[in-house]
């Protein structure tokens, strides 16, 4: 009877004991994953379909920091607060690409300064990219830079306008991914240009509206890739495209425009839109564009005066391109301009009139020799410039565009949800970028570890 009685009363604990196995043992997996979660080293497993797709062989497995939101999340939440001159919200919305083109499939009212967050959307979804930072080999600081700097430029206090920019280089550095190469092996954009990042100890007192990012200690051995690199002291800085309105899905689509350039009717020789200067070398050089392609019937002219919506009008922009060989690209308020893209996607060669709006910026997107596709108009000839452009052979000028049209998927920003998997097969300008910085990281790590080896021996 006893024993009976003991089995009964065992039988009846069991289900109970049971129980609280199965609720230490979910509690203890709960505050494992937690524990993981919570790391910004790690990031749970992804299922979008986007990421199945193979890796480029060029292109090194890298990871996207997960930053605290007053990185980037809160400058888009205070979207009207980006810009001193207007309200930013419109454009930062759909991940950067801005409104949609009426009646245009993957066009969009791109506005010019916000690379930084087009380059991330694309990023975050390619296939390249890992969720485990110790198979990595490129390290990516999703910091909107740009949008920061344009949201402090009126801050007077230099101390308060540099705060997050330190702050993120504190951040950054105390991970033992940044520490283990020195930040070698991460990379930065900046949809601004690095000039304004750059402020150096001797402008301290100056009421500029620049700040120091980019003279942080912390920065100095990753990459910058930014609109427009300082060339005079820029080493580890790299120009990336300024985006224009196409953003295509597809080889499809991106075909389908090509042979549209290809076909164009060029009813003009040349052709400049943008407005005048009103400071030094920049006011003169665009006057004489000014003056010169409103006096002459060859030249189709959009000028951007103040309170016209003309030059926000992707399709009005477009239309003078495409309609001319040429497309005049004189120097904006520093030495390049988004134009020159604009042009390219237009199959519209451009005229540069300084080595430093382009030549020394795009090394990773330009062919080798500039003649091939673009021209150039030294001092003694910018005074002639129809004259100058209608010596060149017609020949000569197809050859330019073809090469021009060719470019296009290099300097384009795809659109976020364009996959591999469903026809994207080209590399954008993201893919370029993660390219040419694969092969910067591997050479600089290569040539440390050797030099390593020489001061063992």
């Amino acid at each position: 009877m006893g024993s009976r009685a003991e089995e009964k009363q065992l039988s009846s604990l069991l289900p109970i004991d049971k129980l609280i196995v199965s609720l230490f043992l979910f509690f203890t997996f709960s505050l494992l994953l937690s524990f993981l979660y919570g790391s910004p080293h790690f990031q749970p497993p992804q299922t979008d379909p986007f990421l199945q797709a193979a890796c480029d062989a060029d292109i090194a497995s890298f990871y996207i920091y997960d930053l605290p939101d007053r990185f980037d999340r809160d400058l888009i939440r205070h979207c009207r607060s980006l810009s001193p001159s207007r309200n930013m919200c419109p454009y930062v919305a759909n991940r950067g690409l801005g409104q949609p083109v009426p009646d245009r499939n993957d066009w969009f009212a791109t506005e010019q300064f916000v690379t930084e967050m087009l380059f991330r959307a694309r990023a975050e979804r390619h296939p390249c990219r890992t969720f485990d930072p110790g198979s990595a080999a490129l390290f990516y600081i999703p910091f909107y830079a740009g949008l920061y700097t344009s949201s402090v430029s009126r801050q007077r206090n230099h101390t308060l306008r540099d705060a997050l920019g330190v702050d993120l280089a504190d951040y950054v550095s105390r991970f033992p991914t940044f520490r283990r190469h020195g930040g070698r092996d991460h990379f930065l954009i900046t949809g601004r240009t690095s000039g304004e990042l750059m402020r150096s100890a001797s402008r301290a007192s100056e009421n500029s509206s620049t700040n120091r990012l980019l003279r942080l200690p912390e920065l100095a051995n990753m990459s910058i890739l930014t609109i427009e690199r300082f060339v005079w002291d820029g080493k580890n800085q790299f120009g990336i495209p300024y985006p224009s309105y196409f953003h295509p899905r597809s080889a499809d689509e991106l075909t389908a425009w090509q042979e549209e350039m290809r076909r164009a009717e060029r009813t003009h020789l040349f052709a400049f839109v943008g407005g005048a200067r009103t400071k030094g070398q920049k006011e003169v050089m665009r006057a004489l564009v000014l003056e010169q392609c409103g006096s002459s019937s060859r030249c189709l002219r959009l000028e951007c005066k103040r309170g016209s919506k003309d030059c926000r009008t992707p399709g009005r922009v477009m239309d003078v391109l495409m309609r001319a060989e040429f497309c005049l690209q004189p120097q904006g308020d520093t030495f390049t301009r988004r134009s020159v893209f604009d042009s390219v996607l237009a199959g519209c060669v451009p005229v540069f009139f300084s080595k430093h709006t382009a030549y020394t910026q795009y090394a990773w997107y330009a062919p080798g020799r500039a003649e091939e596709w673009s021209v150039f108009l030294g001092p003694e000839r910018r005074g002639r410039i129809e004259e100058e452009l209608s010596r060149i052979p017609k020949d000569a000028v197809a050859r330019m565009r073809e090469v021009v049209i060719g470019m296009i998927p290099r300097v384009t920003y795809a659109h976020p949800n364009a996959s591999w998997a469903e026809g994207r097969r080209f590399r954008d300008a993201v893919d370029v970028a993660l390219a040419a910085l694969t092969k910067r990281v591997r050479d600089a790590l290569s040539e440390s570890d050797n030099n390593s080896t020489i001061e063992e021996n």
